[in-house]
């Protein structure tokens, strides 16, 4: 992260906790990587179940490895071979961790999901949600933020998923009904009905896509 934009990050997260705050849900500023760990760790009781999407911004702090080697129940979906039963087990779990595709300085959240567990988990089933998010995923508002979803966080997603796409070959978004698309459902989180279920990890960094 270029330090020049430590305190431009630093003043749009204030902004964008405080639209999270109207939204009923919490925001918490890092000024490193290794303080949104400090963070997302202080928010999880040890003895917790825990699951996760998909998301590269969790493993990137540190997260998933820090849990696995703790004392904390981390239903780890590579670890089952039948990746539906996993994915089932979120929905009761205390805590599901991952990222947003974008956001807005607001605290309206978007995310897109090809088979749903990840946005369906958002919605609801799991009894409290964090989410990592680099700055570089902060948005001026929800056009924005659907165009970096499905122009940046989209393509470079089906290309690490190996997928067979237009946008995996052209780099931008085509609408497309391919049978590979992952733009199958998307989620608008703009307001959580419970105090206290979502929580989001600001960090001054670029994580994930």
């Amino acid at each position: 992260m270029n330090p020049n934009l430590a305190k431009r990050n630093e003043l749009l997260a204030q902004k964008t906790i405080a639209g999270l705050k109207s939204r009923n849900m919490d925001g918490y500023y890092a000024a490193s990587k290794e303080d949104a760990l400090k963070i997302a760790l202080g928010l999880i009781p040890e003895g917790s179940s825990i699951s996760m999407g998909g998301g590269m911004s969790v493993h990137e702090i540190g997260l998933s490895d820090a849990l696995k080697a703790g004392n904390y129940n981390f239903i780890d979906r590579d670890a089952y071979e039948d990746k539906r039963q996993a994915m089932l087990l979120a929905y009761d779990a205390d805590f599901f961790l991952s990222s947003v595709n974008a956001m807005t300085d607001d605290g309206v959240l978007v995310n897109i999901d090809g088979n749903a567990n990840r946005v369906s988990a958002i919605a609801q089933g799991p009894k409290h949600v964090i989410f990592v998010v680099g700055m570089n995923k902060v948005c001026c508002d929800v056009d924005a933020a659907m165009k970096r979803a499905r122009n940046i966080a989209a393509p470079a997603n089906v290309q690490r998923f190996g997928l067979s796409t237009p946008c995996a070959s052209k780099g931008t978004c085509f609408n497309c009904k391919s049978p590979d698309t992952i733009c199958c459902q998307i989620l608008i989180t703009r307001f959580s009905r419970h105090p206290g279920r979502i929580s989001v990890i600001l960090v001054n960094d670029d994580l994930g896509f």
